[in-house]
């Protein structure tokens, strides 16, 4: 769904305009897709990173080790990137 997104963002955008995504890392944590993946579906649409805003999360899983995805959502970081076509 995330790929299909970026390939068709550039056909919705207006000239100068910007795609915005809120994304958690936590498939990277968790094993399920590289942000190297990530990087290449933007590239592979013809889009760039104009930038990128980084949040840890607050919420009480991140905190709680009897999670057994503590050491992931502890980690985790929720961005929201802005791209535009190149």
């Amino acid at each position: 769904m995330l790929r299909e997104f970026l390939r068709a963002l550039p056909e919705h955008l207006a000239p100068g305009g910007e795609g915005w995504l809120i994304l958690s890392d936590l498939a990277e944590h968790l094993g399920l897709r590289p942000r190297s993946e990530l990087l290449s579906w933007i590239d592979a649409a013809g889009l760039k990173v104009v930038d990128r805003i980084d949040a840890r999360p607050v919420h009480p899983k991140v905190s709680d080790e009897a999670d057994p995805l503590h050491a992931a959502r502890a980690a985790e970081v929720t961005s929201l990137w802005r791209i535009a076509v190149r």
